[in-house]
């Protein structure tokens, strides 16, 4: 198995997930330790998974890079946070992030991982410009890429189908020097 990178917050180990290595989990690894590794819940969230690894994570033009979160008590997933639709050739990708547990919310667990995870992006995968597309009512979601710097960019109108209804995403960017001014801002 590739070994995988792990960064290290004050509470959270976070372990990169990258399209060779899910490749190497739906090759070598059966459905149980596949579930185990991402931290999978169910069988429709295997499905899920096991569609897009037959349909293909990645195109000529773009790819992914993302993390787990582990608990590093437990050393169980509860989170993950990842660059997709990263073009390299552009210097860009939209971030995602998601806790999968309610118990693990409001700590500041994503702030901290999110924090590690845009350094990791901007300085080892040489990004420019990093996009997060949110939902209009996701308050959380919008305070949090708002405490690192990223700028209101727009409104997509209709932008995700969420269970059958489309619905709207506001646009942000965060670019390199922004982050960069936002990290000579903390506190040591």
């Amino acid at each position: 198995m590739i070994s995988p990178t792990v960064l290290t917050t004050d509470r959270l180990q976070l372990r990169e997930l990258t399209p060779e290595i899910f490749n190497q989990l739906f090759v070598t690894r059966t459905k149980a330790q596949i579930m185990d590794y991402l931290g999978l819940k169910s069988d429709e969230e295997f499905a899920d998974m096991e569609e897009r690894y037959v349909k293909g994570l990645t195109t000529y033009y773009t790819t992914f890079k993302g993390f787990h979160l582990i608990d590093p008590e437990t050393q169980q997933v509860i989170g993950n946070c990842d660059f997709h639709t990263w073009v390299r050739s552009h210097r860009r990708a939209e971030i995602g992030y998601n806790l999968f547990d309610d118990t693990y919310k409001n700590k500041g667990l994503m702030k901290e991982a999110l924090a590690r995870i845009l350094t990791f992006g901007f300085e080892e995968m040489e990004l420019y410009r990093v996009e997060a597309l949110i939902a209009t009512y996701n308050i959380p979601s919008l305070q949090l890429v708002q405490h690192f710097g990223f700028k209101r960019e727009g409104l997509l109108r209709n932008h995700y189908n969420v269970k059958g209804v489309l619905e709207d995403s506001v646009a942000f960017s965060l670019l390199k020097p922004e982050f960069e001014d936002w990290q000579a801002k903390q506190p040591a």
